[in-house]
């Protein structure tokens, strides 16, 4: 039980799209990742999935529509609601997500960027 200290964990990775996990809360994780450009559109049936900006932007583009998520901002991502991630503009976004252990990185979609193991930092 010692203080996470989430800029110093960031620092120890630079791959983007890549969750590191930081700790376990329960049945759910915390999870740090880089982001630039466009994630991928999926969905997670049974979970639903925080996001917390720590730097930068972040698109969270929706079927219907695209919300803003500043620093210090967070966005909750309802179970079954197919997203989009993506960086604003060329800079590099830092987010930090809290979701369950079980969460499958890209849903049911299969894709370059999905990730199957979140190193721990």
């Amino acid at each position: 039980m010692k203080p996470i200290n989430v800029k110093e964990k960031f620092a120890k990775f630079s791959k983007q799209w890549h969750p590191h996990q930081i700790a376990t809360v329960d049945n759910m994780q915390v999870i740090l990742a880089k982001i630039q450009g466009e994630f991928v559109w999926h969905k997670h049936d049974n979970e639903d999935e925080l996001f917390f900006i720590q730097k930068g932007t972040l698109e969270m583009h929706f079927r219907d529509r695209v919300e803003i998520v500043k620093t210090g901002e967070l966005i909750v991502v309802p179970k079954g609601v197919e997203h989009c991630p993506k960086s604003h503009g060329d800079e590099e976004v830092h987010v930090l997500l809290f979701e369950q252990l079980n969460t499958k990185h890209t849903g049911d979609i299969r894709h370059e960027k999905t990730q199957t193991e979140y190193p721990r930092i």
